[in-house]
């Protein structure tokens, strides 16, 4: 058995995060840009989070197939129940956000550009629906600052409180090791 994530996980893992900083940064910097530049920041924002979603589908079908590697030493049930919690919070976060962000964009009913390519949009828009998708899709953005903290606490806490293997196993770089 592996004592570390497979290349591909580790690689989607920390693909994810860097798009998600930059998906983050989109939308807080959007504001400070000149008007004309604002559109880009929402093309920014957009492809990066359907990137998300494909990643994160695939990480979840890859970790559905793929046992996790274990941890050494062996972390009590409790804190073993809370990082199951926690890397569902994280998924279900992270697939939710850009598909409401998607019916969103879709709802408005007119035009709009994902990695350079117009995007299909309702006939009509229905603006009241979505006012309460960009609502959820706001409020879940702002969970996943604590989701992401607590997640980044919590690798730092077994490395470095619990010493154990957690943290390690998903670093880029380290080689498989069998058990």
């Amino acid at each position: 058995m592996r004592s570390t994530w497979s290349g591909l996980q580790i690689a989607i893992h920390w693909l994810v995060f860097l798009l998600v900083v930059v998906t983050y940064c989109a939308m807080e910097f959007r504001g400070m840009a000149p008007r004309s530049y604002r559109p880009w920041f929402n093309i920014v924002h957009v492809s990066c989070g359907i990137t998300i979603l494909v990643l994160m589908v695939t990480r979840l079908l890859l970790r559905l197939k793929t046992p996790a590697p274990p941890i050494t030493p062996k972390p009590s049930p409790m804190l073993t129940g809370l990082a199951h919690l926690g890397h569902l919070v994280i998924y279900v976060l992270f697939i939710a956000l850009p598909l409401i962000g998607l019916l969103m964009m879709y709802n408005r009913g007119g035009n709009w550009i994902a990695f350079g390519i117009t995007m299909p949009h309702a006939a009509e828009a229905d603006f009241d629906l979505v006012d309460m998708l960009k609502a959820y899709h706001v409020t879940l953005a702002m969970v996943g600052y604590y989701v992401i903290g607590l997640h980044a606490l919590a690798a730092l806490g077994h490395h470095y409180i619990f010493k154990d293997d957690t943290l390690k196993r998903m670093l880029p770089g380290r080689r498989n090791r069998s058990l």
